[in-house]
């Protein structure tokens, strides 16, 4: 089974991938980091995707219909996509023995990135990916 750095590699594979980060949502801190960063700085994309990660994750909002409240260890969020302009981000939640409080942002270009083939990519990676 994969770790970090095989995880993100792999996910640079995609096609338009710009970067990739492993985020852990609670404390902000990027776990690990390939490729670009939209702001040249992967620490503060990471702290700042941390907290979209936290409002989605957190908020019952966005949970499914019949709820989660993780502690069945499910995320009740799957992914989030941010679109603008010339590229995608996705966040894809990870699923862990511990607290899950981790996942994977994949900044994507939009004029040849795939964001179908990116979320399946993605998920599939989160299932894999080991932590520790």
């Amino acid at each position: 089974m994969p770790g970090i750095d095989e995880c993100l590699l792999e996910a640079m594979r995609l096609p338009g991938a710009r970067g990739a980060t492993v985020v852990d949502w609670t404390s902000g801190l990027a776990l690990g980091t390939v490729g670009e960063s939209p702001n040249g700085d992967h620490e503060a994309t990471a702290a700042e995707a941390a907290e979209l990660a936290r409002t989605a994750a957190e908020n019952v909002a966005f949970a499914p219909a019949e709820g989660s409240d993780w502690s069945d260890g499910e995320t009740p969020v799957e992914d989030l996509i941010v679109s603008n302009r010339d590229s995608y981000h996705v966040l894809r939640f990870v699923r862990t023995t511990f607290d899950s409080s981790v996942f994977l942002h994949l900044w994507l270009g939009r004029a040849d990135g795939n964001l179908a083939l990116a979320r399946i990519r993605l998920g599939e990676i989160a299932e894999r990916l080991v932590l520790g």
